[in-house]
């Protein structure tokens, strides 16, 4: 049902094409055939015609085969005449059956008409596929339309309701029912889109398409809902499965002001398992599919088919991407306005629902428990959750549980486990979705109680009936009866009452719809309780299964009407219901627990305590969720406490979803219903298919026929006796007569005058009513007699302006008229002197006029005074009528005041009744909140009230019960017994009666009938007693069962007893050593300050350290950059040259084959030719002159070159000298340092991004250090609280001491009363054990604390009481034995704890030395790889000189080519534009010459038509005599012949003038010809000079390149043999970072267990009451030290993997230039030419240097110059270039032109003056000779375009050449200046360079004495490496020192010049300057 912009008409899919439906003949063949519906297997029901009849039954004639078949009579439904099909209401059908609405859907179906109404609703079937009727021009289409006047849709319902709440302001609902596939969804989107469209807020502002934000909002809720509540089946790709009610409030003009969506039953099942070829909901799949890999990382994703819950996998939807529908979801959040936190949280939650499937566990060999193998996916999970593992892993696998008043930890079993984790991710996801719907609420929420009402949409599933159906079928079935009983109650009761209210006569109908009996049987409370009522007693009670809850339903509701048992035993179904859709089978299994929905509450905490907020957030109501313990059942207890829970906390899921649906009923019933009822046509998702079963099925459980006929029954439109007369009055003018009459008379009479059938109408008390259509019929006729209304309106409003105007005209004329005559008059006067005369006297002559004036004004006085006596009389008149109207506006004012008033007080009636309610319901709340803390408080009081006494009195009444009910146990064994044997003798005597019984039956004959019978009742009568009998076995099996366990208790009660004497001898022993072990940890305290000093101190130095190192790092990094840039520059160089070469060879080859056939071509080329030889052999003159000049520079380079590199190898030499000095030391050293290589390699990693990340560590370090005030101030904290529970430790020793003195005493009274001490016992042990438990499992410090202090307190209370009970009353030995056995199992807790600190501290201890050596390790790699960097960025300063040079001539010579590139394109634009303006003189030149075909062709055709002419007018000549009468008929055909010739002359001299301009145009053209080719020849001659030029120059160059790539070649062949040396080198180094990173993956791992063991350590440690403080505080700080290690090594191992990478690239590029170096050194022939090279080399290049700083404004002035000059030049070269192209191939072409359009003028002057046949001839033979030439010419330019195309290139090639040539004469004419110009500079220079040197030696001298303060340093710091080896195995603060000297000295030697040292020296001095730099961990 999806949208789609399609282009075809819409309106095929929404109108019937009426001339097929109104065809007479089928009309006709229908009468004749007496057509009716037959019941068909296949079709349903099949058209057929009556041919007989034979009494019930009638033999039929199939329509579609002709076969003969006899029916029943009552099988054969009627057929409606033709007309009415493909009827849109099928309520106007005039046969209503089954088979007429099935086939009147299906011919709508087929015809692709989806709507249908179906009297007051409509029904809609699934085309499953896009129609085009859902776009914004059809939603025009039907607003403001009424429902009768357009075709059945979605948007005419939508449209009706939202009229009928604006007009009526009453709430309205819309209702969409149907299976599941049937379009539920898509009808409410549709629904939706088309309000947010209609009602839009936004349309007023700015522009009518733009939708609102609201409104934006509202239709991207959709989306996300359906990704996170829609999921593919069988049935539909996007099936809803949840129901949602969507509330979309108005304001009072109409517009949209908010929303609210409330959802039902979400199956979250599917969340865990699917189905076959079934997908689990939408999110998971988009969110693996459209994740990015930063997300992917953040949310643990992997794929598809590494998820248990993915049932299927990766399933895909056809015609969806969901990568694409993510992130569409994820568009529609941000709409939403959802923040990026929020959506993330989701989707972690989503993953971690994934994550839960993959949690596997596995069955314990011995025991049924299980256990976690591997807990990867539970890592995961927490991560995601924020939770901690191990509380997580022991929640799940060993969750306490309460038993009695205390908490007992059970193993789970695995099925246990797996079904606690499948109910944890349902519960999960559940709670994700409650937050989504509440969250898209808050957004779409902007009403604040503004809203004037509200069209809510309700999309839920219809009625559902599969083979068995479970809880869930139950719970929607439910729904529909409440809906299904909705829409009778509106559609039908509701109607027939208001019939009685109004006094319709009207017999009650009743359509067997009563549906409250199956509601009851459902819902009911009490009285008995229906279902759900049963279903949540049960789960109330520990002991109930499904069929206990089976057997209580059979008792409760067997005799209900509704209800069915099964048929047979043997019945898969546990019970049936007969609802109004059908008979219904249930299977009652697993109903208790999916009503309860358990979950392990340990798990639930966790959660509700996570880290995450959202998560958090999620589980905030963990106090109401069913726990392990309500599930487990209390009948395994001891004491056999009843099963209680907090009151108002626990509710069942079958009691919430019957309050929601009773609020959704409550609302609906307060609004207008629409029925919306959705059909899927079949089940295979194929469009244009309709099963007519599955159809009709639908049908009936939706009721809709039943909706037919109550709408043809009754009268569901109705109206107001005023409101009908207002309105159709218009129909009937006459009929009521003028003055008062009643409503009902006036309606009367109206429907008189109307002459309407009885039938149609009831006229009740104060409304009339009609049947369906009727008003529709009246609309219709009040439009028709208003449209004519006002047609003849228009038309007297059009005649009367007509007549005006025609008035008008008529005035003006006969005015015209007047002021004619009255101008002709004047014009005859004027100049007549009398007329003159009296035009000036008349002026004078005024007193004539006096008398008619005064005649004049008395008229007026007297109309006036006629006038003003009317206007009198009228006022008078206005004046009383003035009056009565006052009177009555009085009289209305008062009574709409009065009105008014009883409004207001009505409405504040309402408003305080309305604000009581809330008030009451306010207060009912509270009291009830009230109630339950009353309550909670009540209990705990009463607990702590009867705590001493229900101790005291346990034992005395659980040994009372135990005999009582050992006593009652035999007792019914014995009554058991007798009622065994009173049923067995009951039996025999049944059996004796079956025999007489039989006997008599053989015996009499006459009376089977009555003993059959009575055998039957005997046979019921014996099951029920057998039920009984199996029911008594059951009970004697528990109670044996029982008598077996408590035995067993006995025993163990026995040994628990003895294990006790031995365990109080044993206390005095452990409070002493906890005594002592607290002093131990004292003073442990006071160590633990002083090493805190110390970190703090070194700290403060650790930060010095590190912004060194960062400035040393920082200067690496840079060299590396700069080299690395080098060496890319230095390889692009290199191909390009490459490239270059090959390019120009390739070209030089094309231009010497191209040059070899162009010689051939022509004599003038030739001659051409020998020229450009000539000046070829000049520029080769004059390249070899420049070339030897540039050699004599090359050789001197050289020489410097050679100079310079003697001088370094000779520092090489010093260098490698002095480094295997340093390599002897370096060996002595590793061969002590080599074990900590691998874990320093980690730790250098961490440096180095800590040096990245030094600000952050800075403001890192502030915060440490105000955590390390908060750490003093709570250690000083902690200390108080050590010396609290010091003196309450001595004071519960003093205690304990005092108990066990009394219970010595009181062991000698015990002994009486052993039996008693062995059950007690047993009951204290579990205690015990529970409080153990429950003290590891406590998460944060002060809620152990408390709970601790409670403890003591109340064990302080509960020895006080003994003492005073042991005093007082022997009776009390029990209480005081119990507390005892208290404090023995807390001292044995202690015990333990003491053992497991000792066990854990030796752990540590041992994993603190192993974490000393893996340290020392890590910093000695770290000083190797040290020294390897600093040899490495020597060699890089080496090579970056070389590189430079390379580079800048690389740069030049890209420059040369640049130029010659925008010169060679230049050159091509110019050659295209002469070929352009070639082909448009050629594209005239053709025009022309077709231009005089046609004028030939038409002179031919006028000679022809002359020819003819003249033959007539010769034949008329001689008729002449003949034919005498028709002399003007000859005369006229002769005027029409000689208008034809002339008009042919005309003709002929027009063709004579165009061909005269195309002459003289012919001339000008041959005149630019000859004056272009003059000037291209020109400018080719001069640029073929300058070509030579430039190719000789372009040759040299080319064979110096080569020259220079074989060196290079050379060089680059021994570049590789060393980069496959250092290759093997890396290898090695890399097998050693390996190795590494397993050390530090093993770290890493040992560090974890650190922790846990660390937590489990301070938790244990509070257990032990007096040491609790003092060891936390320890390990608090120990686990602060692991953390800022990991984060360290965290940290150096990022920063050793960083290095690594910059080294390896670094190592490559020097080895690469090293190579360079040697081979260039070895290719020489001796030492010394080397080193004057070198020498040269860095002279020359530190001259560059200067030079290019002192120099480089005079260089950029000389660049500009150059560069402006080489720009003209090449501008001009390139202008003369393409005009001499130009012109050489123009020439060719115009010369043959010129020759040919010579010869055709000729031709033509010659054709032109001849007759016309000459020139006709002529004509003729220049076409074909043009013919021919133009073939030749065609020929000759497609030879000349290749020969111009090679030219070009050599041309090209050869300007190339030429500009490069000529450039690097200049850059050489200006080097020799430079030369010169250094040449006095390098004097200077030499002197300074001497002055540096000596400054070398210098330097050189005080790096040898920093490497003797270095060696020194480091045998500082294998010092203080074996001291804190001694340390850490002494478990004291790690330390370390930094020589601050050799830091200084390095310092100093930094600033100077590095160049100059040698590998070795500068790798020593990093590896001092390391050794100084190691990081100490920071404190946090």
């Amino acid at each position: 049902m999806s949208h789609r912009s399609g282009q075809e008409d819409p309106e095929r899919y929404l109108f019937v094409d009426r001339a097929v439906v109104y065809n007479p003949a089928t009309q006709a063949d229908w009468t004749a055939k007496k057509l009716v519906w037959v019941p068909s297997e296949r079709h349903g029901f099949e058209a057929a015609s009556i041919r007989e009849e034979r009494g019930e039954e009638v033999l039929v004639e199939l329509a579609e085969n002709g076969k003969k078949v006899v029916i029943n009579k009552d099988d054969i439904q009627k057929m409606n005449p033709p007309k009415f099909s493909k009827v849109e209401d099928m309520a106007e059908l005039t046969c209503l059956n089954e088979a007429s609405v099935l086939h009147n859907l299906k011919d709508r179906y087929y015809s692709g008409l989806i709507y249908t109404y179906s009297g007051l609703f409509c029904v809609v079937i699934n085309p499953y596929k896009n129609l085009p009727i859902y776009s914004e021009n059809i939603i025009e289409m039907y607003r403001g339309k009424k429902r009768h006047e357009m075709p059945p849709h979605i948007y005419a319902i939508s449209e009706s309701a939202y009229r009928c709440m604006l007009q009526d302001r009453e709430d309205q609902s819309i209702l969409c029912t149907g299976e599941s596939g049937a379009g539920k969804t898509e009808n409410t989107k549709k629904v939706i889109q088309y309000l947010a469209h209609v009602a839009s807020s936004h349309k007023g502002r700015k522009d009518h398409n733009i939708p609102g934000e609201l409104e934006r909002q509202l239709l991207q809720a959709n989306p996300i809902l359906e990704s996170f509540g829609n999921a593919k089946t069988v049935k539909n790709d996007n099936s809803s499965r949840f129901g949602k009610f969507i509330r979309v409030n108005f304001d009072v003009t109409g517009y949209i002001v908010g929303a609210n969506i409330e959802t039902y039953l979400l199956e979250k099942s599917r969340a865990i398992r699917q189905a076959k070829d079934e997908r689990t909901f939408h999110i998971f799949y988009r969110l693996l599919a459209g994740a990015g890999e930063h997300l992917r990382t953040d949310l643990l994703l992997e794929g598809f088919n590494s998820y248990r819950f993915l049932s299927n996998g990766n399933i895909p939807i056809p015609g969806q991407q969901d990568k694409d529908n993510f992130q569409e979801t994820l568009d529609a959040m941000h709409i939403m306005s959802f923040t990026h936190d929020e959506i993330v949280c989701m989707l972690k939650v989503v993953s971690a629902v994934l994550q839960f499937g993959n949690i596997v566990f596995k069955k314990e060999r011995n025991t049924d428990q299980a256990s976690m193998p591997e807990n990867t996916a539970a890592q995961k999970l927490c991560h995601l959750l924020g939770m901690n593992v191990m509380e997580f892993t022991r929640a799940i696998l060993t969750p306490r549980i309460k038993v009695g008043r205390d908490y007992v930890q059970k193993a789970q079993t695995k099925e246990q486990a797996d079904f606690a984790v499948e109910a944890l991710a349902k519960a999960t996801y559940e709670r994700l979705f409650r937050w989504l719907v509440h969250r898209i609420n808050k957004a779409l929420d902007r009403t604040k109680r503004q809203g004037a009402s509200f069209i809510g949409i309700l999309d839920i599933a219809g009625f559902e009936i599969f083979e068995l159906n479970s809880f869930e079928q139950l719970c929607i079935n439910y729904t529909n009866e409440k809906l299904q009983q909705l829409f009778n109650h509106t559609m039908f009761i509701l109607e027939q009452e208001e019939y009685q209210r109004e006094g319709i006569e009207w017999s009650f109908i009743d359509f067997g719809l009563d549906l409250q009996p199956c509601i009851d049987l459902i819902e009911r409370p009490n009285n008995p309780p229906g279902i759900l009522a049963l279903l949540d007693e049960e789960c109330w009670f520990p002991k109930a299964t499904d069929k206990t809850f089976i057997d209580k339903v059979l008792q409760e509701q067997g005799t209900h009407t509704k209800f069915q048992k099964p048929r047979q035993l043997k019945d898969k179904a546990d019970f049936c219901i007969i609802h109004y859709a059908g008979r219904v089978d249930y299977k009652a299994d697993e109903w208790l627990m999916k009503n309860m929905d358990p979950l392990n509450d340990n798990v639930a905490t966790l959660l509700h305590q996570s880290t995450d907020k959202f998560v958090a957030e999620l589980w905030k109501d963990v106090d109401r969720i069913v726990g392990l313990d309500q599930v487990a059942g209390m009948n395994e207890t001891a004491f056999g406490a009843a099963y209680k829970t907090k009151k108002g906390m626990f509710r069942t899921v079958g009691q919430l979803y019957k309050e929601q649906l009773s609020k959704l009923m409550a609302t609906l019933r307060n609004t207008n219903p629409n029925f919306v009822r959705c059909i899927i046509p079949n089940h295979e998702k194929r469009a244009g298919k309709l099963d007519p079963h599955l159809v009709l099925d639908q049908l009936r459980c939706n009721g809709v026929l039943e909706g037919i006929r109550i709408c043809r029954q009754g009268f569901p439109n109705r109206i107001v006796f005023q409101e009908f007369r207002q309105r159709y009055e218009i129909l009937t003018p006459n009929a009521i007569p003028k003055g008062f009459m009643d409503g009902k008379q006036a309606c009367e009479r109206m429907i008189q005058a109307l002459e309407l059938d009885g039938n149609l109408f009831r006229i009740g008390q104060s409304k009339i009513f009609f049947r369906a259509g009727v008003l529709a019929h009246l609309e219709e006729e009040r439009d028709l007699k208003i449209t004519d209304i006002i047609i003849y309106f228009q038309a007297v409003c059009r005649g009367y302006l007509a007549r005006k105007a025609f008035a008008k005209k008529q005035q003006q004329l006969s005015a015209l008229k007047v002021l004619q005559r009255n101008c002709a008059a004047y014009l005859k006067l004027r100049h007549w002197q009398w007329w003159r005369l009296f035009t000036k006297v008349k002026p004078l002559l005024q007193v004539t006029r006096q008398e008619e004036e005064m005649q004049a004004k008395d008229e007026e006085l007297v109309k006036v005074k006629e006038k003003q006596t009317k206007v009198e009389g009228e006022l008078v008149e206005m004046e009383r009528k003035h009056q009565q109207l006052m009177e009555e506006k009085n009289i209305l004012a008062e009574q709409l005041q009065a009105e008014t008033e009883l409004f207001a007080e009505a409405e504040e009636m309402r408003a305080r009744l309305a604000s009581k309610k809330q008030e009451l319901e306010e207060i009912l709340h509270d009291l009830e909140s009230r109630l339950e803390e009353e309550e909670e408080r009540s209990q705990g009081l009463q607990n702590e009230k009867k705590k001493m006494q229900s101790h005291i009195q346990d034992l005395e009444e659980q040994l009372d019960e135990e005999e009582a009910g050992r006593q009652k146990l035999q007792l019914e064994k014995v009554t058991a017994e007798a009622k065994m044997k009173k049923f067995e003798e009951d039996i025999l005597l049944l059996e004796d009666q079956n025999s007489k019984l039989l006997k008599e039956k053989k015996l009499v004959d006459d009376r089977i009938n009555e003993m059959t019978s009575l055998l039957a009742e005997e046979e019921e009568k014996a099951k029920n007693l057998s039920k009984v009998k199996n029911k008594q076995e059951m009970m004697l099996v528990e109670l044996e069962e029982r008598l077996k366990k408590e035995e067993k208790t006995r025993q163990e009660l026995e040994k628990a007893k003895r294990k006790l004497d031995g365990e109080t001898s044993d206390l005095t022993d452990q409070i002493s050593e906890l005594q002592t072990q607290i002093e131990e940890m004292k003073g442990q305290m006071a160590k633990k300050e002083d090493e805190q000093q110390m970190m703090q101190a070194r700290g403060e130095d650790e930060v010095s350290q590190k912004n060194n190192a960062l400035k040393q790092v920082r200067e690496l990094q840079a060299q590396l950059s700069e080299l690395q840039e080098d060496l890319e520059s230095e390889k692009l160089a290199r191909n390009k040259a490459e490239k270059l070469k090959r390019d120009l060879s390739e070209e030089l080859e094309a231009l010497k084959t191209e040059l070899e056939d162009t010689l051939d071509t022509t004599a003038a080329q030739q001659e051409l030719r020998t020229k450009r030889e000539q000046e070829v052999a000049e520029l080769k003159k004059t390249i070899e002159e420049e070339t030897k000049n540039h050699e004599a520079q090359i050789q001197e380079i050289r020489q410097r070159h050679a100079t310079s590199l003697e001088e370094l190898s000779e520092q090489l030499e010093q260098a490698k000298r002095f480094k295997a000095n340093l390599e002897k030391t370096k060996q002595s050293q590793e061969s002590a340092n080599k074990e900590l290589t691998s874990e320093v390699k980690a730790l250098q990693q961490g440096k180095t991004e800590s040096e990245h990340k030094r600000k952050k560590l800075e403001a890192q370090l502030q915060e440490v250090m105000a955590r390390v005030t908060e750490g003093d101030r709570a250690k000083s904290e902690l200390a108080d609280r050590t010396h609290k529970l010091q003196t309450e430790l001595d004071n519960v020793s003093a205690i304990l001491e005092d108990a066990e003195r009394k219970g010595i005493k009181m062991t000698k009274d015990v002994a009486g009363l052993e039996s008693q001490l062995q059950d007690t016992q047993e009951l204290l042990q579990e205690e015990t054990r529970q409080k153990l438990n429950l003290s590891s499992r406590i998460r944060q410090l002060e809620e152990e604390k408390n709970t601790l202090q409670e403890q003591q307190e109340e064990d302080e209370e509960a020895r006080k009481n003994l003492e005073k009970q042991i005093l007082t009353l022997q009776a009390q030995l029990s209480e005081s034995k119990k507390k005892l056995e208290d404090d023995s199992g807390v001292i044995d807790g202690l015990e333990e704890v003491k053992k497991k600190l000792q066990k854990d501290l030796e752990l540590t201890g041992q994993r603190l030395e192993e974490k000393t050596i893996g340290f020392e390790k890590m910093e000695k790699t770290k000083t190797r790889l040290q020294q390897e960097l600093d040899d490495i960025t020597v060699d890089l300063d080496h090579q970056r000189q070389i590189v430079s040079n390379l580079e800048k001539k690389q740069k030049k010579f890209d420059q040369m080519l640049a130029e010659e590139k925008s010169i060679s394109a230049r050159y091509a634009e110019e050659r295209d534009r002469a070929e352009a303006e070639a082909r448009e003189k050629e594209t005239k030149a053709l025009s022309m010459t077709r231009a005089l075909d046609e004028a030939l062709e038409a002179k031919e055709e006028l000679e022809r038509v002359n020819k003819q002419l003249r033959a007539e007018m010769e034949d008329l000549m001689s008729s002449k005599d003949d034919v005498g009468k028709n002399v003007h008929e000859l005369e006229k055909s002769k005027r029409t012949l000689e208008q034809q010739l002339e008009e042919m002359k005309t003709q002929l001299e027009e063709l004579e003038d165009e061909l005269q301009a195309t002459e003289d145009a012919k001339l000008r053209l041959e005149v630019n010809m000859q004056a272009m080719k003059a000037q291209y020849e020109r400018d080719l001659q001069g640029r073929d000079d300058q070509n030579d030029e430039k190719k000789r120059a372009l040759v040299k160059q080319v064979r110096e390149m080569e020259a220079e790539l074989e060196d290079e070649r050379k060089q680059r062949a021994l570049a590789v043999a060393a980069k496959k040396k250092l290759e093997m080198d890396l290898k090695d180094i890399e097998g050693h970072i390996e190795g590494a990173n397993k050390a530090r993956d093993e770290a890493i791992k040992q560090l974890r267990k650190l922790q846990a063991q660390m937590k489990d350590y301070q938790r244990e440690l509070e257990d032990a009451r007096a040491s609790r403080d003092d060891i936390f505080a320890i390990s608090k700080e120990n686990e602060k030290k692991l953390k800022s290690l990991e984060a360290e090594i965290v940290q150096l191992h990022e920063d050793l993997a960083a290095s690594e990478r910059g080294r390896r690239h670094a190592e490559q590029e020097r080895d690469e230039l090293q190579d360079e170096i040697s081979n260039s050194t070895s290719g020489k022939s001796a030492l010394m030419d080397e080193k004057r090279r070198l020498e040269a080399r860095i002279a020359q290049l530190e001259e560059e240097l200067e030079e290019e700083q002192g120099n480089m404004e005079l260089l950029n002035d000389r660049f500009r110059k150059t560069t402006m000059q080489v720009d003209t030049l090449t501008t001009e070269l390139s202008a003369e270039r393409s005009t001499g192209q130009k012109s050489e191939n123009a020439r060719q072409q115009l010369e043959r032109q010129n020759k040919e359009l010579r010869a055709k003028l000729g031709e033509l002057e010659g054709s032109v003056k001849s007759r016309f046949k000459a020139s006709i001839a002529a004509l003729e033979a220049k076409i074909a000779q043009l013919e021919e030439q133009l073939e030749q010419e065609a020929k000759e330019r497609a030879a000349a375009n290749k020969i111009t195309r090679r030219t070009e290139k050599k041309l090209k090639e050869i300007c190339m050449q030429v500009e490069d040539e000529r450039r690097h004469a200049d850059q050489f004419k200006e080097q020799v200046e430079k030369a010169n110009s250094r040449m006095k500079q390098l004097k200077r220079q030499l002197e300074e360079a001497e002055e540096e040197s000596t400054r070398a030696n210098a330097s050189r001298r005080k790096l040898q004495r920093e490497l003797d303060d270095a060696t020194e340093a480091s045998e500082g710091l294998s010092r203080e490496v074996h001291t804190l080896k001694n340390r850490l195995r002494r478990g004291g603060p790690i330390s370390f020192s930094s020589s601050r000297s050799g830091r200084r000295q390095l310092q100093v030697s930094e600033g100077t010049s590095l160049d100059l040292l040698s590998d070795d020296e500068l790798e020593n001095k990093i590896t001092d300057n390391n050794a100084n730099e190691t990081p100490a961990p920071q404190p946090e």
